[in-house]
């Protein structure tokens, strides 16, 4: 199994049931060293804004989300649920796991 940190849309249940077909079980994780930022992307009906993360290298920085145990095709799938415009890293959690989570393609 792989750990993936979710901070945004793949914390909602509806998103969940989409991209996966099942709710994930998941516990509540910290993000150090990162910030929050926005990225604007062209949607089908305008541009729309969305979450992205960003290392700071500031431990004093810190993100909120959930840690979810998934198989490696589920991953996948968070993959391209994500699509083009995010990218998969690897990050280290408060709690000294390492986790996959999506940043934004530079």
């Amino acid at each position: 199994m792989e750990k993936l940190f979710a901070y945004g849309n793949l914390r909602e249940e509806d998103i969940q049931e989409t991209v996966f077909g099942r709710l994930l079980t998941g516990i509540p994780e910290t993000l150090m060293g990162y910030a929050v930022k926005q990225i604007k992307i062209e949607e089908e009906y305008g541009i729309e804004s969305y979450p992205i993360i960003e290392s700071t290298e500031n431990k004093q920085d810190t993100i909120s989300g959930m840690v979810y145990e998934v198989s490696v095709e589920e991953l996948q799938l968070a993959d391209r649920y994500e699509g083009k415009h995010y990218k998969r890293i690897q990050v280290q959690l408060k709690s000294n796991q390492a986790a996959w989570a999506f940043t934004a393609i530079t």
